[in-house]
């Protein structure tokens, strides 16, 4: 599933890739490549996020998309053993991270299509057994080889009240990978790539930023 190799030798292809892309988009350093944008910050969704019962779910790797299944298991759990209902839960879930990532979770079945996500990510549809074409985790998952859809999905999910974030600056280099992967013009396939989020995704300029402010405001934090 596109893991980053632990040896040396593939860590530092890999970092050159990134300051490839870097470099080509007019970018001296990768820290700057980094940079989030400086328009401020639009804390909304932070304030909203006042249930009794609050987790921030952190998965910057896909991981066949598991992480969406302990998010489900959170719901259900707190509904059945302890009687609690959903509008008294918030959850929150984080899309972002290169290459392994949860970052292209956060667009529609147009860009996975478009700009080949499933090439991207190394990762295949399991109902056509070849690179995928459509997001699988936005409404039909299979999940650790289980048919878990609907429940698990992004939809389902985001229907029982669960937030994603997606990370302006994961976003960025994304941008920058999948216009050189099909011969496009950055700008563009940035420009393309917000206007294509799932409904309901919120951009952050830096997840770095936003789970700070998430663990601030007194959320538990749950790695995955």
């Amino acid at each position: 599933m596109f893991e980053p190799s632990s040896k040396p030798t593939a860590r530092r292809g890999f970092l050159g890739r990134i300051a490839a892309v870097a470099a080509a988009a007019g970018v001296s350093s990768i820290p700057k490549a980094l940079h989030a944008e400086s328009a401020p910050p639009e804390d909304e969704w932070l304030d909203k996020l006042n249930a009794k019962y609050r987790q921030l779910f952190d998965f910057p790797a896909h991981a066949d998309g598991s992480p969406l299944v302990h998010m489900l298991n959170y719901y259900n759990t707190l509904n059945a053993a302890y009687n609690v209902k959903d509008n008294e839960i918030n959850t929150v879930g984080t899309f972002y991270g290169v290459p392994n990532a949860t970052t292209l979770f956060a667009f529609n079945d147009a860009m996975w299509a478009k700009y080949k996500m499933g090439e991207a990510l190394k990762f295949n549809d399991h109902k056509t057994k070849a690179p995928a074409t459509r997001n699988v985790w936005r409404t039909d998952p299979e999940i650790m080889g289980l048919m878990v859809a609907p429940p698990a999905s992004i939809e389902a999910l985001q229907k029982r009240g669960a937030l994603f974030l997606l990370c302006n600056n994961a976003l960025n280099i994304w941008s920058n990978l999948l216009a050189q992967a099909n011969k496009a013009e950055q700008p563009a396939v940035l420009a393309d790539l917000k206007a294509n989020m799932l409904p309901g995704v919120v951009l952050t300029p830096g997840m770095v930023v936003a789970i700070q402010k998430i663990q601030d405001k007194g959320i538990a934090y749950n790695r995955q």
